[in-house]
């Protein structure tokens, strides 16, 4: 492990060389590019630093230790020992964690689509709250969140709704979200006030870039229609709304949220590429279904990740057990208990898996 340290702080060093140079400042790509490995690197090499300073401090403890004049002093040198030991090792599970192949989406925007399932007009009330429970976390983290589009019920929830998110690593906090989420309270509508039970799914997608997913002009069909609200009113009677089908894989994406045709249409693109990105990504791991419904299961409410109880003020991840009884503060956007717990539990699988390959 420390010989590739080294190679990565020798690495940090070249690279921090580079981006000051007149021949990359130039060249805007190549500088982006640069800046974006270089950072990457910093958190490493950063902590490698650190354990490189209490591997000296620890040369220096045990050297007291040894030769101390006194025994207080050899004392003071054992206790000084006994916490640079945990903190070397705590240094170096860091590190270990750092060194694990990071998620190469881990930087991109991502596409979150909301869709309500089982469970009726209440599964299109708890979609619509779990939508605002994203924005608002999204404001936490200051990203940028903006609707694409959304389909409305009646009684203000919705029935399917598509955001883009843009910021700073959203991937990598956002991607296990996915799946079917549950909700057990008392709808608007009960009069009895009995506890229903009902599921929404939830969909993270990075967002590709046109150099991720090529896309064959002559493999689409774009059909343009009048846009249109709830109850299928008409919105505006130009044809500004946009339906762009992808023949090879029949994935059809409509997009009418915007005025200008020109903007549904980038939009929906937009859309496209990430849910083409990711069907062929399922192509290429195994374990994961070729279907978009391995993300997110079928909306049933026995395929939950995790359920969301009004009554008992609770959310449980069922992944790895974690529960919060402070689910007022989580659907106001507090949801950094549940991805940091996540992140850590799915980096400790990965460490298991490098330790077995190795």
């Amino acid at each position: 492990m420390f010989d590739k340290l080294a190679q990565i702080e020798t690495r940090y060093e070249e690279l921090t060389q580079e981006l000051s140079s007149s021949e990359l400042l130039s060249n805007p790509a190549a500088y982006a590019k640069a800046a974006k490995q270089h950072r990457s690197l910093g958190d490493i090499v950063e902590k490698y630093r650190r354990l490189k300073d209490i591997e000296a401090q620890l040369s220096g403890a045990f050297d007291l230790q040894q030769n101390g004049e006194d025994e207080e002093m050899r004392e003071l040198a054992r206790v000084e020992i006994e916490t640079l030991q945990a903190r070397r090792e705590q240094t170096e599970n860091d590190l270990k964690l750092l060194l694990v192949p990071s998620d190469p989406n881990d930087e991109k925007n991502v596409i979150l689509e909301i869709r309500a399932g089982t469970g009726g007009d209440e599964a299109s009330l708890f979609a619509a709250d779990i939508l605002r429970m994203y924005a608002r976390y999204a404001e936490r983290q200051r990203w940028k969140m903006e609707i694409l589009d959304a389909s409305e019920s009646g009684i203000g929830g919705i029935k399917e709704a598509v955001a883009l998110i843009e910021g700073d690593k959203v991937y990598s906090k956002l991607k296990h979200e996915s799946g079917v989420h549950r909700v057990q309270r008392v709808p608007q509508t009960e009069a009895s006030g009995r506890i229903h039970t009902s599921a929404i799914t939830v969909a993270i997608l990075p967002e590709a870039e046109e150099v991720d997913v090529k896309i064959d002009p002559k493999d689409l069909r774009i059909d343009t229609f009048c846009s249109s609200g709830p109850g299928g009113q008409s919105v505006n009677t130009t044809y500004s709304a946009v339906r762009i089908t992808h023949l090879p894989t029949n994935v059809v994406v409509s997009m009418q949220d915007e005025k200008s045709q020109i903007k549904n249409r980038e939009k929906a693109m937009r859309v496209l590429r990430a849910r083409l990105q990711e069907i062929e990504e399922q192509k290429q791991h195994a374990a994961i279904a070729s279907d978009r419904r391995s993300m997110v299961g079928s909306g049933d409410r026995s395929e939950k990740i995790r359920t969301y109880n009004f009554k008992e003020n609770r959310v449980t991840d069922h992944r790895i057990g974690l529960t919060i009884h402070q689910l007022d503060q989580v659907m106001d956007g507090s949801l950094d208990p549940f991805i940091n717990a996540l992140t850590t539990h799915y980096q400790a699988e990965k460490l298991k898996e490098e330790a077995v390959a190795a």
